[in-house]
């Protein structure tokens, strides 16, 4: 995995929630590419078909709220999100999102749909490079991030215990 992250944009305010995030009749499937097809239905319908591999999410306060549901960062991978800016998030989706491997950063940054976005997971800042404002983070502990470039926990626990798939 790439420690700097460049994508653009897309834009959502505070106490986005799973169910907007991906909505409750989605979730009889666990396949992100299938999840990624009804990401954001609701809150910003274009976003499915024209979010583009590498794009990253910008949000507010208490992101994923909500239900403890899997299916909102798995859907947000399968949609090519590269990872997700928000001022703060709800415990259990920053959770999950790491467990599957999704870069979670908290911290305040003032963005537009379609402003191009550059996250440096190493040194703990992001940048939104159409206004040249940065803002710093506080940089992932190693474990956490080798557990992020291994694509999650149980990528990384078949490695250490030795299984293939």
């Amino acid at each position: 995995m790439k420690t700097s992250l460049t994508g653009k944009a897309w834009v959502f305010g505070d106490n986005v929630d799973t169910d907007q995030i991906i909505p409750a009749e989605y979730l009889v499937t666990m396949d992100n590419s299938e999840l990624a097809k009804h990401a954001f239905e609701t809150a910003k319908p274009e976003f499915a078909k024209s979010v583009r591999s590498g794009d990253i999410v910008v949000a507010g306060r208490n992101f994923g709220c909500g239900s403890s549901r899997e299916h909102a960062p798995r859907a947000l991978m399968g949609a090519g999100v590269s990872c997700v800016v928000a001022g703060s998030f709800a415990r259990i989706f920053f959770r999950n999102a790491i467990n599957i491997g999704l870069p979670v950063i908290e911290a305040k940054l003032s963005a537009s749909d379609a402003d191009e976005i550059t996250v440096n997971l190493k040194d703990g800042w992001v940048e939104n490079r159409m206004t040249g404002k940065r803002t710093e983070f506080a940089a992932y502990a190693p474990f956490v991030m080798m557990l992020i470039e291994k694509g999650g926990l149980v990528p990384y626990t078949r490695e250490v215990l030795g299984c293939r798939r």
